[in-house]
């Protein structure tokens, strides 16, 4: 294989890889050493688009919530996203609770216990069917995560990219080549750990690496270099205008079910622009009048730009706080919501984040431009 070093590298890196696991990774995660295959596929879906020390309470909750399948698969898929809430990516739970009912109704609970079964399930890649697989059935598949590319790529000074076609088959291939076939749970477990706590993207800690002695990137001082990633990711902007209408102490919110981002979760009254009307004439204009015609309104206040960055794409966003007297003539999709609704639905955490008490909070300094 072109770059790898002599077998006697490859005992290297192993053994010093498990010296290091065994005597000095102190990375504790509440389903290390996991065996029930369901904890660590609920554990693998929360962490495939999320930070470690983001995704530990939510995976706490929701073991709390959903203990086994079969409770997953009977949730009511409302209370499901509510408490996905804020960890965006939300067709990882859309595909979470398709296979949960899989799993409960065709397979009778029991998770399937092969890579190609595993594979098959929505929402699980080759990354997470190798780890589920290592994990809880010991099968000799080795993981591939931004962690191990790092780390393969520092140690043997690859420089094909780890974006390309090219690059994935050829770190596969080597993984899979380093890959301990007895204890295939462990030795995943431990490179991912190493990548992360000290084969780190900024700031790697490489005098404290067992590895240092033949890595080539050290030797060469090329650690910051690699691995190599040649994809330049297009942001796209998108101005959201969310009309928050009260009538009576109810709001006027709908859930989202066209092929976009956040689909399954609940919003405002949306309009989308090309860009923020720039005066309140505008927003009367621009806005407003499609919707209220000649109807008496209120418009209370105008938020500063809220901003969420997705992968890509930026959503910029605006809310406006409207009272009206009477109903709106609006699609059928937008229901009137009273503030105890509104705490039990699922929003975007554009949305989620201002919610207090059902409400859009006005209590927040300089979030608001008072009219």
């Amino acid at each position: 294989m072109k770059g790898v070093n002599t077998m006697v590298n490859k005992i290297f890196f192993s053994q010093n890889l498990f010296l290091w696991n065994k005597n000095d990774n102190h990375r504790k995660m509440p389903w290390k050493n996991e065996k029930d295959p369901y904890k660590i596929w609920i554990s693998e879906i929360i962490l495939q688009q999320t930070r470690v020390q983001q995704g530990l309470n939510y995976y706490e909750r929701f073991i709390a919530a959903f203990p086994d399948v079969h409770a997953l698969a009977n949730a009511e898929t409302e209370k499901v996203y509510k408490l996905w809430e804020g960890l965006g990516y939300y067709t990882r739970c859309k595909n979470l609770i398709a296979s949960a009912k899989y799993i409960s109704e065709n397979l009778k609970g029991i998770f399937p216990a092969t890579y190609k079964d595993i594979l098959a399930l929505k929402g699980i890649g080759p990354y997470t069917a190798s780890a589920i697989g290592s994990f809880a059935f010991n099968l000799p598949h080795a993981v591939l995560d931004g962690n191990v590319f790092r780390v393969l790529s520092r140690f043997f000074g690859e420089e094909i990219p780890i974006n390309t076609t090219e690059g994935k088959k050829f770190y596969g291939e080597l993984a899979q080549k380093l890959l301990d076939k007895k204890n295939p749970g462990i030795y995943n477990q431990a490179i991912m750990d190493f990548g992360a706590t000290i084969c780190k993207p900024l700031l790697p800690l490489c005098f404290q690496c067992p590895l240092k002695k033949r890595c080539v990137a050290f030797l060469k001082k090329r650690v910051d270099e690699l691995p190599v990633n040649n994809k330049v990711i297009k942001i796209k902007n998108r101005y959201f205008n969310y009309l928050v209408f009260e009538l009576d102490n109810k709001y006027y919110v709908r859930k989202r079910t066209e092929k976009d981002i956040w689909q399954g979760l609940y919003e405002f009254v949306l309009r989308e622009t090309a860009s923020f009307p720039e005066h309140e004439d505008l927003v009367r204009d621009e806005i407003l009048y499609p919707l209220l015609g000649k109807l008496d309104y209120q418009l209370i206040c105008i938020s500063k730009e809220f901003v969420q960055q997705l992968t890509h794409q930026k959503i910029r966003a605006k809310f406006y706080r409207i009272k009206i007297l009477q109903p709106l003539v609006i699609d059928e999709s937008y229901i009137l919501a009273t503030t105890d609704n509104i705490q039990e639905l699922p929003f975007p955490k554009i949305i989620a984040s201002l919610l207090i008490g059902g409400r859009i909070s006005l209590d927040l300094a300089n979030e608001w431009e008072k009219k």
